[in-house]
């Protein structure tokens, strides 16, 4: 396709009618230029793709329903992503997708969000890599990705009309850093703009979202889509940077897009680059196989394979896993024959198989089944209950198969709390008392509260991990693979832990991001508040000891890449795997930082007595915070703590560098500047040094109270605002003009300073 000869033949209302869909799921093709639809459709963890034949848009065809993002963050594995997202390119090109909707990589600001499940974490370095990785998988398959929900999308309640208030650092550090890592390394087709507003501005049509920062910042060369229903004044989406409207509006929209071009009030050339970027995802659509097959049964293995390296083992006393297949053994739960597996709503998979772990368990072990309880409803069927304390009593071990129904969580609403249903957690609680070998696994999208946690000797988080999850469950359980997995984000004791709990959902349409950086295990780290379980927790069937923690120097600068070596060596009896975590802790930061930050993860297999290297990267981004003042990263002088560890709150190993910036922040004082802040610069402390021994504010008679006023002057000098010298000196010739006068030239030698030290290190 000739997009530059297509561009002129287009007539106005022709280019207006291409920025929006056919219909719920295709583009809009033109007929006389011989312009083809593409299909779009719904994931990102299985193949959503509406039936041919089904008149509602949500009749899906039969496919694999993978692990959600939710699960496959906890793989904390690359490559693993990688698998999973050619696989799904497979199976798109296979059935003519174009472009599959998915990977949502928002950050997990409140465990109550009601689509958590579809996300990756509360780590934006994390999220980011995980997205990176998926797109790549799928891409290679020459299939387009959509990189959702750009941006602040953290709630579903009023989510298509309330506003996130939100500082620029914590914009950058947290929200858009999920995104940005996948945009410039994986560089995704598409990438999908989120319902809500952003400080009061609708996503769909947020001209510093979409241009300033995803194209100009970024780089981002891509087709930007709204989400289904997103748009609200679709000229300014155009002007914005939105180039495809979905789905359809009918012809409603096109007709908006047409007066705005001919009263003058939208560019054509804003139009023409709309539709330039819909016809080069057009042209794309030929780079798939068209001869591609998939194979259901060959997928269904890779999910229980996925799945089980997700899965989480959050305790095991007494080391009771794996199980001992001799002893006597009770499947408790309906999850054990029915499982959870997936999260409700747009991202719902018509799964062509499902394996529960009753399904599994022949394959290891003869087990007593009892139901226990219902999800159709939170109620106690007392008969069920029976049944499940009389298996439990005759076994000797009792793995209860619990966590969240679809009724709990799902896309469309949030959750009101973290509790499990209150006849599950009676089934356990009863079960608890006539065995105490109690063994649980979960299957929830999100963190949940374990007053349980004390009770059972092991706990083994699954997420929603797909339609094969009882083949991984059992897998994992009677040992044939050891728990790899480590949690993507903090589970807190209860609620009211989490550093949003004040300030979510929000109120009127509005949602204020108070907690600012403080999410997940950067708050509890700060707080000292010990969670439930912490950030990268997870256990093994195997033991590893770290050594030998080295870097490639001592002293880095904005153009140096520090290269950090680890041996991790497994001390346990059989394979395992083991995911070494790297952080950097600035030691004596200026601005508010958190303790430690993620930066680095590699997943090491290992067998008996093995031992291999975990090698790390960390240019000045590792380094780095966003510096409001220069609108871009920053990295301050001085020393950065290295730490390696099992986990956020399990470091083994650490080390420091210095980090040497000759690039001073640009400076500006004013009258309302405080004396502190003058004397901890050089330059304005010699300005002012004069003067500051002219301040007087009175002293104490006596020796005791001198000696306690002059401490009290001192902290009352350091934080008074420049303005009120004149107040507290009696020099006729410190007048607030001359103040200015001589702030004037200081702030001119600040100004030529930074100047020049910034020309050095361009």
């Amino acid at each position: 396709m000739n997009i530059d000869k297509i561009l002129g033949e287009l007539t106005l209302e022709e280019k207006a009618a291409l920025c929006s869909g056919m219909d719920f799921w295709h583009t809009q093709n033109i007929e006389r230029l011989d312009i083809p639809p593409v299909m779009v459709s719904d994931g990102p963890h299985g193949l959503r793709k509406m039936a041919d034949d089904g008149e509602n848009p949500n009749d899906s065809i039969k496919a694999v329903c993978f692990p959600t993002a939710a699960a496959l963050a906890c793989s904390f594995d690359r490559e693993l992503l990688e698998t999973l997202g050619k696989a799904l390119g497979e199976e798109c090109a296979a059935e003519k997708v174009t472009v599959i909707l998915g990977p949502g990589c928002n950050i997990k600001r409140s465990p109550l969000c009601g689509r958590n499940f579809e996300y990756f974490s509360e780590d934006p370095y994390l999220a980011g890599q995980m997205a990176a990785s998926h797109i790549k998988g799928v891409q290679s398959k020459g299939i387009g990705t959509s990189l959702k929900h750009f941006a602040m999308n953290n709630q579903e309640t009023r989510r298509m009309s309330c506003s996130a208030e939100v500082d620029e650092r914590t914009f950058r550090e947290l929200y858009l850093a999920a995104f940005e890592a996948p945009v410039k390394e994986s560089k995704p087709w598409t990438v999908m703009c989120s319902y809500n507003r952003i400080n009061g501005v609708y996503s769909s049509q947020n001209k510093y979202l979409l241009t300033d920062i995803l194209r100009d910042d970024w780089g981002y060369e891509g087709l930007v889509m709204s989400d289904w229903g997103a748009v609200d004044d679709r000229p300014l989406g155009i002007e914005a940077g939105l180039d495809l409207e979905m789905p359809t509006s009918n012809g409603k929209n096109d007709v908006l897009i047409v007066e705005a071009v001919n009263s003058g009030k939208l560019s054509m050339e804003s139009l023409d680059r709309c539709v330039r970027r819909v016809l080069e995802l057009i042209n794309r659509a030929e780079e798939a196989d068209s001869t591609a097959v998939w194979d259901k049964e060959k997928h269904h293995q890779l999910a229980a394979k996925i799945a089980a390296e997700c899965a989480v083992l959050l305790k095991n006393d007494d080391n009771i896993l794996p199980l001992d297949a001799s002893k006597k053994i009770a499947f408790i739960g309906e999850f054990a024959q029915k499982p959870r597996f997936q999260g409700g709503g747009s991202s719902h998979i018509n799964s062509f198989k499902i394996t529960s772990a009753l399904d599994a368990v022949a394959e290891y072990a003869d087990v007593t089944y009892a139901q226990g309880f219902i999800t159709s409803e939170d109620k106690t069927d007392e008969k069920l209950l029976a049944e499940a304390v009389e298996a439990a009593k005759k076994s000797d071990i009792a793995v209860i198969f619990a966590g969240l129904p679809d009724s709990f969580e799902s896309e469309g609403f949030d959750r009101r709390h973290m509790r499990m249903p209150e006849c599950q957690l009676e089934l356990i609680r009863r079960v608890r008392e006539v065995n105490e070998n109690i063994v649980i696994v979960l299957h929830n999208g999100s963190p949940i509260e374990m007053p349980f946690a004390d009770d059972a000797k092991a706990l083994l988080e699954m997420y929603l991990g797909g339609q094969a999850v009882g083949q991984a469950e059992c897998d994992l359980l009677f040992g044939k693979v050891s728990p790899s997995g480590k949690l993507a984000e903090t589970f807190p004791e209860y609620l009211e832990q989490n550093p949003s709990y004040l300030n979510f959902p929000g109120q009127e349409d509005t949602v204020r991001y108070a907690e600012g950086l403080y999410v997940g295990y950067k708050y509890y780290e700060k707080k000292r508040v010990k969670p439930l379980f912490p950030f990268g927790h997870g256990l093994s069937y195997s033991s590893f000891e770290y050594s030998d923690l080295t870097v490639s120097e001592n002293e880095i600068d904005d153009s140096k890449v520090l290269t950090v070596m680890v041996t991790v060596k497994n001390t346990g009896k059989v394979t395992a795997k083991e995911t070494v975590q790297l952080y950097v802790a600035p030691v004596e930061p200026v601005v508010d930082r958190p303790l430690k930050e993620l930066k680095g993860f590699e997943k090491l297999e290992l067998k008996a007595g093995e031992s291999k290297k975990a090698v790390f990267k960390l240019d000045k981004r590792a380094f780095a915070y966003y510096e409001t003042k220069i609108s871009d990263w920053y990295a301050e002088d001085g020393r950065y703590r290295i730490m390696v560890g099992a986990s956020s709150a399990d470091i083994r190993l650490s080390t420091e560098v210095y980090y040497t910036n000759e690039t001073p922040l640009p400076m500006h004082f004013d009258l309302n500047s405080l004396c502190g802040e003058i004397k901890a610069v050089p330059e304005a402390a010699q300005v002012f040094g004069d003067i500051f021994k002219k301040i007087d504010i009175g002293n104490g008679e006596d020796e005791a109270s001198e000696a306690m006023s002059q401490e009290m002057i001192d902290n009352m000098i350091k934080d008074m605002p420049l303005r009120t010298l004149v107040t507290f000196t009696d020099v006729p010739e410190i007048t607030r003009a001359n103040i200015q006068a001589t702030l004037d030239d200081l702030n001119s030698l600040l100004s030529k300073k930074y100047e020049k030290a910034a020309s050095k290190t361009i």
